[in-house]
This record gives C-alpha cells, structure tokens and sequence, in this order.
C-alpha cells in the first residue's frame, strides 16, 4: 500500500486550491453581476440618445442631405454637358489648330520666297549703287584731270601775260633812261656852252626849266608806271588765290558728295541687315508688300520744289497715261538776272512753256555742257527730263530724273523728279518700280506736296486693283 500517502496528499491539495480558487470566483460572479447592471444602464441611455438623435436626423438632416444630393445630381448632369460641349469644342479647336499648322507651313514658304525675292532685289539695288558710285568716281577722276588742265592752263597763260608786261615795262624803263642820259648829256653841254654867254643865260634859264619839268615828268611817270606793275601783280596774286578758293570748293563738294553715297550704302547695308534678321515682319507684312514694292530702303536727299499735278491721271492700271506736265513757275533768282547762265535758262523756260519740247531738249541739253557748275544745273536737268517726258520717250526721262537725285541730292528738285519717275514708270506699264518711286517719295519727304500727290496715286492704283 505504498501509493495511499500520495493520493491522500493530492486530494489534500485539491482541497486547499478549491478553497482557495472558489472564494475568487465567487468575487468575479459579483463582479461580472455589477458590471452587466451598469453596461445595461449605459446601453439603455446610449440607446435612448441614439434613437433622439436619429429621430433629429429623420426630422432636420435628411430633408437637407435629400436636397443637396438633388443638387449634386443637378450640378453633375451639367457638369456631364459641359463636358460634352468640352470635348465638342476640343474637336473644333484640333481641327483648327490643323488648319493654323497648314497655314503656317504655307506661310513660312511663302515667306522664305519672298526673303529670297526681297535679298536678290537688295543684291542688285546693291549692283546698281556699286556701279553708280564708279561712274561717280570716274567722273571725279575726269573732272579732276580736266581742273588741272584747266588751271595749268590758266597760270602758263597769265605766265606769258606777266612776262610780257614785265619786258613792256623794262623796255620803257630803258628808253626813258636813255633820254633821261640824253636831256643829262645835253644840259652839260649847255651848261659848258653858256660858260662863255652868260648874257644869254636869261633866256637859256627858261629852257633849262622846261628840262628839268621834262625830268621830273619823266621820273613821276616811271614811278607811275612802276605802281601800275605791282598793283597788276597784286591782280595776279588775287586771281591765283581766287582759283585756288575755287579748287577748295569744288574738292569740298565733292567729299561732301562721296559722303552721302557712303551714309547710303551704310542705310542700305542696315536695312539688309534688319530685313534679313527679322523674317517673322516679312511675315506681318506678307499682304501689304503684295501691294507695293520694298525699295523704299533707298534714301537720296532732296528738297521741297513740287510738280503741278496732272489734269487727268489714270485711274486703273491699263488706262492711257496722261503727261504731267510740271507747271513752270516762279523760282526765286538764283543769280543776277543780268548773268548770262539765268538769261539762257529763262529764254528755255518760255520755250518749253511755249511747247517747243525739242528745242527746249536741244537748249537744256547745251546749257548743261556749257554751264555744268551753275546753281540752275538741277533745274535744268529736271526740264530735260520734262522734255523726254512730254515727247513720251520715258525711258530718257527717267535717266534725266535719276541725275538729279544723284548729281544733286540736296536740290529743291529731287522730290519732284522722284514724283515724275513715277509717273514715267506708270506709263511704261511698270507698276512695280512705279510703287517703289511713289513710296520713295513719302518716305523721304513726307510733308512735301510730292509725297501728298504720291499717297493719292498709290490710293487710285489700290482702288483701281
């Protein structure tokens, strides 16, 4: 029986832990009792508290969350049509933006067309002014000779002039000297004569004075004579100096004429340049340069005289160019009126307004190679060009109007004869160079009368298109 003592000391055990464990769980029954009490009492209030709040909810929050949901629904179908609309006009706009693509691609050729057009127009403006300025040089170079010429000329002759008067002078000197030796010679034999007759010296005395008048004549007209010389070399000096002013003018004109074609190659190489670095203004101005041509870049200098404006001018680009005849009118004198230059160039006037057209061509023509440094040269090669023009040989006239932009640039003449060149390349069907030299004129001088007649031209040819 040894297994009793340890199944007695078991069950004592059992006892004691039951003792122990059942007094606790007696504890926790209380517990759980209590807490049960007090979780229904709080589940009852939590209860009551919801069913008020849901019965506010019924009565306050659900009418207002049925009006905004009725709202939402609202602001969502139109948002749904907006976005219709949205996607309509998103189909427009690609549509268009096709279209605008299209558009700039054709436009971009068309633009570097017109760049290439517009540099190759510069290219030869730039020929032609390159040639011009030759010419220029080449006539300087003629003219200089010429000068030359001219005043070596002048100082061999009035050389000649002065060696001559000198050997008159010294001839006389001599012959006068001579017979002042003659009278000197002869009063010593007098005076050795009348050392004898001093009965006779009465007489003899008034003789002697009369030679002695004689002497002294003789000496103040030598002494005449002298003054004379020195006052025609003091002529002769004035002359030389008055050639030499004259040689300073002439070489300042001329710098002062090679200056201003090189401010105009300059203008025009600017204007190259500001055209070739800004494409996108050719492109702004892609319509109105179809109406007008682009040489207004051309800047010669020129004054205010104007042309009387034609009695009937064209009014479409295919009808029958009347002249323009340029009224001759009153020019303030630009020399005596008894020079023979301003006399020659009034007698051609009348006859151009008496409508001589080829004798005045044939006059005009003359006084410009007789008087080529007169101050009524521009003027007469502006009737020149008036002449060809009324004989309708256009193309001459046009020659004569550029020589006067170019030989006389700060003329009063040079916006008239612009106007006209105009004019000649409208009658020659030209519309192109007409446009550039009606611009031109509005360009450069625009508050003259010619570039007011010039804009009303320009208007008929746009109304006429």
């Amino acid at each position: 029986m040894p297994l009793q003592p340890s199944m007695t000391h078991h069950a004592f055990l059992g006892v004691v832990m039951i003792s122990v464990v059942l007094p606790g769980c007696m504890a926790q029954q209380s517990d759980l009792k209590r807490t049960e009490k007090d979780f229904k009492n709080q589940l009852s209030q939590t209860s009551a508290r919801q069913n008020q709040e849901i019965s506010t909810l019924r009565e306050q929050e659900l009418p207002r969350l049925r009006g905004e949901l009725e709202k939402a629904l609202h602001l969502a179908k139109d948002l749904q049509g907006r976005q219709e609309d949205f996607k309509y006009r998103s189909a427009q706009l690609e549509q268009q933006t096709k279209k605008l693509e299209q558009l700039a691609a054709k436009m971009e050729s068309d633009s570097g067309t017109r760049y290439l057009w517009v540099q190759k127009s510069f290219e030869t403006q730039d020929a032609k002014v390159s040639a011009r300025l030759d010419e220029v040089a080449k006539a300087m170079e003629a003219l200089k000779k010429e000068i030359i010429e001219v005043v070596q000329r002048t100082n061999e002759s009035i050389t000649k002039r002065v060696d001559l008067k000198l050997d008159e002078q010294r001839r006389e000197l001599a012959e006068n000297n001579k017979k002042v030796e003659q009278v000197s010679q002869k009063f010593v034999q007098f005076n050795q004569a009348l050392t004898g007759f001093r009965e006779a010296l009465t007489g003899l005395n008034d003789r002697v004075g009369e030679g002695e008048q004689v002497s002294k004549n003789l000496t103040a007209k030598i002494d005449a004579d002298s003054k004379a010389t020195a006052a025609h070399a003091e002529d002769l000096n004035r002359s030389v100096a008055s050639v030499t002013k004259a040689l300073e003018t002439i070489g300042k004109k001329i710098t002062a004429r090679l200056d201003e074609q090189d401010n105009r190659i300059d203008a025009l190489a600017k204007t190259v340049e500001h055209v070739s670095n800004k494409p996108a203004l050719l492109q702004q101005g892609a319509k109105s340069a179809q109406q007008s041509t682009a040489s207004s870049e051309f800047t010669p200098e020129g004054g205010s005289a104007s042309a009387s404006p034609p009695e009937s001018e064209p009014t479409t680009a295919r009808a029958t160019i009347v002249p323009p005849q340029e009224s001759p009118k009153f020019e303030p004198p630009q020399s005596s009126s008894d020079s023979p230059d301003r006399a020659r160039y009034d007698r051609l006037l009348t006859m151009f307004r008496d409508g001589d057209l080829e004798g005045a061509r044939q006059g005009f023509a003359g006084f410009l190679s007789e008087y080529p440094n007169s101050s009524l040269a521009p003027n007469a090669r502006f009737w020149l060009g008036e002449s060809y023009y009324g004989k309708k040989d256009f193309q001459k006239a046009i020659d004569a109007y550029d020589k006067v932009e170019v030989d006389y640039p700060s003329s009063e003449k040079v916006p008239a004869a612009l106007l006209k060149k105009g004019y000649a390349y409208l009658a020659m069907k030209d519309l192109k160079r007409a446009h550039s030299a009606f611009r031109q004129v509005m360009t450069l001088y625009p508050g003259s009368a010619e570039a007011g007649r010039a804009s009303d031209k320009l208007a008929q040819l746009k109304e006429a298109r």
